[in-house]
This record gives structure tokens, C-alpha cells and sequence, in this order.
């Protein structure tokens, strides 16, 4: 598959049409920056991420080892989570933002990339093995993901979207949609 700016465009149009954590989504990303960037944000906030990050597969994600996570996640103290998502907003390189998250109970590389992308959407976009499947696909990353990524493998990740954004004038939460959705549509095309 290749990936081109009209699939791209139509993908996330799509995506806004079909996915039905569009609308909570959107919401939450006009929210959580100022929130998260400013320390306005509360347990239920951060909390939220890591349950986005899981549930967004619907269903897909088993349930025993998303509810570990989660799990994972509260046991952090509020004042710990506060402290590094603090640090991570103020911190310059990708790779050091990465590393602070994942001292965190419940957070790997790919819920960090969760919390980044909520935090700043407009320099980070979340990672998983659907949407680096789809740039795996179209030739746009030289291996299949690496489960679980290294946070140099998401700066790899990252990188590439940032190009990608760019070549298709569009913003990275345009390009997580189109990917996502592109996944949705190589499988169910691969299942008939």
C-alpha cells in the first residue's frame, strides 16, 4: 500500500466518520494540552491516557492484560505522576520525555507515546503496532514493529511522521487517523 496526501485526507475522513472514540478523542485533545502543560490536570486525566490507549482496539486488547495495566497504573501516587508528567513537559529531547514516562508504574513506550501526544499533538503521535504496521507496509519504516518499541525506536517512528506530516500537509493527529483507519481497512480486506 502506499501511502499518498488523497488516502491520507479520505482515511481520517473516515476515521471521524466511523471510529467511536472520535468524538471523546477530539474533545480530549482541545482539553488535556493547556491542562497537562499548565499542571491543571487531575489522577482522573492521566488515568484516562493509559485507558485510551487500550481501549481504543474495542474489545481487541485482551481484558485481562489491558485491566493489568490499568492496574499497574494506580499504583502510582498522584503526586508521582504529577512530577513526571512535569518533567516530561518541560524536557527538550524525545527520548528523555519517553524515559520519564516510563518510570511510571503501567507505562511503556507506546502509552508514553499516549501521554505525549495528548500533551503536545502538535510534535507527538502515539505509536502501536497497527499504525507502524501501515507505514511498515508502505515502505515508510524499515522493519515491522519491535513489540515493544525502545524509545529510540519511537523517535524513529516519530521522525517518520513528522516527514510524512509535512510531505501530506497535514498534522500528525491527521496522520495518526489516516493510519489507523488504513489499518481497519488492510485488515478487514485481509479477512474476507
Amino acid at each position: 500500500m502506499d501511502l499518498t496526501r488523497s488516502i491520507v485526507t479520505s482515511r481520517a475522513a473516515e476515521y471521524r466518520e466511523e471510529e467511536p472514540l472520535y468524538s471523546v478523542e477530539h474533545e480530549a485533545l482541545d482539553v488535556f494540552p493547556a491542562m497537562f502543560s499548565e499542571g491543571r490536570f487531575g489522577w482522573r486525566d492521566a488515568e484516562w491516557v493509559v485507558r485510551w490507549y487500550y481501549r481504543r482496539f474495542l474489545g481487541e486488547f485482551p481484558h485481562d492484560e489491558r485491566q493489568a495495566v490499568e492496574d499497574r497504573f494506580g499504583d502510582n501516587d498522584f503526586e508521582t505522576v504529577r512530577s513526571v508528567i512535569d518533567a516530561t513537559v518541560a524536557a527538550d529531547d524525545p527520548t528523555a520525555k519517553v524515559e520519564r514516562l516510563t518510570d511510571l508504574e503501567g507505562v511503556d513506550v507506546p502509552v508514553a507515546s499516549a501521554f505525549l501526544m495528548f500533551i503536545d499533538p502538535e510534535s507527538f503521535v502515539v505509536v502501536g503496532e497497527r499504525e507502524w504496521t501501515v507505514l511498515f507496509r508502505a515502505d515508510e519504516l524499515e522493519r515491522p514493529f519491535p513489540d515493544p518499541p525502545s524509545g529510540s525506536e519511537y523517535v524513529t517512528y516519530l521522525d517518520t511522521c513528522r516527514q510524512l506530516a509535512d510531505r501530506f500537509d497535514c498534522d500528525l493527529w491527521t496522520l495518526y487517523m489516516a493510519l489507523w483507519r488504513s489499518w481497519t481497512v488492510e485488515y478487514a480486506e485481509a479477512t474476507r
